[in-house]
C-alpha cells in the first residue's frame, strides 16, 4: 500500500477540521477539507479519496447522505463517521450503508491515527479484491483477449470451440494486433496447457540459422558443432510451437516442415536417426496468405497443412468500439504500476483515441496510455497528457457514412441508439459518450421513445422532467 493517501476531512467546525488536518499532515497524507456536503460533492466530482472523515451533523445535508452517495459512486472508498451526539440507532445506520466505524468527539489523536491506519489498509485490500477479480473474470471469459466487436467475440468463440483439438492454426493479422497471445490462448486452453509453449520468430533469425534452431544438429555436424543440440520442434513435444512469421521462413525449410507434419518424426542435423515429434503447431504472419502463395513465398501444401483452423486478427481501426474499453483497461494497469490517482478518461480524450487510425493497432495504443499516465498531472486523463502524434495525425476521412435524406433529429436518435448498444443500455455512460447531461438524455429517450431504458439506470428512477 502506498504511504501517502488522500483523505477528505468533512465538517462545519473549523477547530475540527484544523486538528484532523494537522494530524493527518503529519503521517504523510494528503487533506483535503470541506464545510458543507455540497462543497464535498464538489471534490468528489474532481478527485479521487481513499478515505472520507465527515461528521453526520452538516448545515446542509447528512453524513449518512454523503456516505451513501460515495458508497454509490466509489465503493472502495472508507468512510469514518463523526458526531458529538452518540447513538447507536445512528451507529447501526451508518454500518449499514458502509460505513468503516463511527468516531465520538471529542477524540484524541491516537484515536485517529488507529482508525486512519486500519480504513487505509482495509480499503487497499478492498481494491487488490476488485482488481484480482477483474482479472480472473475477465481471463476466464476472453482468453485477454478484450473486445466487444462481433469480430473479437468470434474468435473467443474459436478458441472455445477448437483450442482442445489437435488441429494446426494460421493466425492472420497486422503488427500489434495480439497473435500471440491468441496463440497462447490456444495453448493453455487444451490439453497441452502443463506442457511447454516454445515460440520463435522466422523473421528474426538469419535464414542460415532456422533449420539449426527449429530441427537441432548433430555433433561435427558443421563448423562450431560441438555437442548435440536439440530444435524448438523438439522443445515443444508435448506442447504447442508457435512459428511466428512463417512467410521468413526459406521454402527448402518448409518442404522440410511439412514431412514433420505429416511423419511426426524429425532428423537432426547431420544425423542418420529419426526422433518421434509429438507438438502443435500454431503459425502466424501480418501478411495476407493468399498473397505470399502468389509470390512463391509460403508453399500452398504447407498453407494446408497448418491453416486447418485460420484467424484473421482485425486491426483496431476496424473496432475503434473497442479503444475506448481497452484505454480504460490500460489506464488502470498503468495507474497502478505507477501509483498514479486517475480515476477515469476526460471525454475530450477519448474523442481524440477514437478518431485516429492506430497503425500500430493494440500495442500502440498501450505505449500510448503509459504514456499519458506518466505525463497526466489531472484526476483524469486529460488531452494534453497524450503524445503529440496523436494530435496531429487525426484522421481525415469521416467515420461514418449518413444516408441521404435524413433529418437532424432521425440522425441524433440513430446514434443514441448505437451508443446504448455499445454501453448495454447504460444511461450514465451513454450521457457521458455522447456528452449530453443526463437530464437532457432522459428527455430525449422519451422524446425518440426508447422503452425500458429511462427507467433502469443501475435501479435509479429517471428522475423527473422540470415543467420548465
Amino acid at each position: 500500500m502506498p504511504q501517502t493517501q488522500r483523505i477528505l476531512v468533512v465538517d462545519d467546525e473549523r477547530s475540527v477540521l484544523d486538528a484532523l488536518d494537522l494530524i493527518l499532515s503529519e503521517q504523510g497524507h494528503e487533506v483535503l477539507t470541506a464545510q458543507s456536503v455540497a462543497e464535498a460533492a464538489d471534490y468528489l466530482k474532481t478527485h479521487s479519496f481513499d478515505l472520507v472523515f465527515t461528521d453526520l451533523r452538516l448545515p446542509d445535508a447528512s453524513g449518512i447522505d454523503l456516505l451513501t452517495r460515495i458508497k454509490d459512486e466509489t465503493p472502495c472508498t472508507e468512510v469514518i463517521l463523526m458526531t458529538a451526539h452518540g447513538s447507536l440507532d445512528v451507529t447501526i445506520e451508518a454500518i449499514k450503508r458502509g460505513a468503516f466505524y463511527y468516531m465520538e468527539k471529542p477524540f484524541t489523536p491516537d484515536q485517529v491515527l488507529m482508525l486512519t491506519t486500519r480504513a487505509l489498509q482495509f480499503e487497499a485490500i478492498k481494491r487488490e479484491n476488485v482488481a484480482l477479480k477483474r482479472t480472473l473474470k475477465s481471463n476466464d471469459e476472453t482468453f485477454g483477449i478484450f473486445g466487444h466487436s462481433p469480430k473479437i467475440h468470434h474468435i473467443h468463440e474459436i478458441i472455445r470451440t477448437a483450442a482442445p483439438s489437435q488441429a494446426s492454426v494460421l493466425i492472420e493479422g497486422e503488427s500489434g494486433t495480439g497473435k500471440e497471445l491468441i496463440a497462447r490462448a490456444f495453448h493453455l486452453q487444451s490439453q497441452r496447457a502443463m506442457r511447454p509453449f516454445i515460440s520463435i520468430n522466422c523473421a528474426a533469425l538469419p535464414h542460415e540459422l532456422i533449420e539449426s534452431e527449429l530441427f537441432g544438429y548433430k555433433k561435427g555436424a558443421f563448423t562450431g558443432a560441438d555437442r548435440d543440440k536439440r530444435g524448438l520442434v523438439e522443445a515443444a513435444t508435448g506442447g504447442t510451437l508457435l512459428l511466428d512469421e512463417i512467410g521468413e521462413m526459406p521454402v527448402h525449410l518448409q518442404t522440410k516442415l511439412l514431412r514433420v507434419l505429416q511423419e511426426r518424426r524429425l532428423r537432426r542435423l547431420g544425423d542418420e536417426q529419426e526422433i518421434a515429434v509429438d507438438f502443435r503447431l500454431v503459425s502466424s504472419t501480418n501478411r495476407d496468405t493468399t498473397q505470399l502463395i502468389e509470390e512463391g513465398l509460403l508453399r500452398k501444401d504447407l498453407y494446408f497443412r497448418i491453416s486447418t483452423i485460420k484467424i484473421k486478427v482485425p486491426p483496431l481501426r476496424e473496432r475503434l468500439d473497442d479503444v475506448t474499453m481497452l484505454a480504460e483497461m490500460l489506464l488502470q494497469r498503468y495507474a497502478d504500476k505507477y501509483n498514479k490517482r486517475l480515476r477515469g478518461i476526460a471525454q475530450q480524450t477519448y474523442s481524440l483515441l477514437t478518431r485516429y487510425d492506430w497503425p500500430g493497432n493494440v500495442r500502440e495504443l498501450e505505449s500510448v496510455i503509459e504514456h499519458a499516465v506518466l505525463f497526466n498531472q489531472e484526476d483524469l486523463l486529460t488531452p494534453e497528457s497524450l503524445p503529440e502524434h496523436i494530435h496531429t495525425a487525426q484522421s481525415t476521412h469521416f467515420r461514418c457514412v449518413i444516408p441521404p435524406f435524413l433529418t437532424m433529429e432521425e440522425i441524433e436518435r440513430e446514434a443514441i441508439a448505437q451508443t446504448l448498444e455499445r454501453t448495454g443500455g447504460n444511461v450514465k455512460k451513454t450521457a457521458k459518450m455522447l456528452n449530453y447531461h443526463r437530464p437532457t438524455l432522459y428527455r430525449k429517450l422519451k422524446k425518440f421513445g426508447f422503452k425500458g431504458v429511462a427507467v433502469e439506470e443501475e435501479g435509479v428512477n429517471a428522475p423527473q422532467e422540470s415543467s420548465t
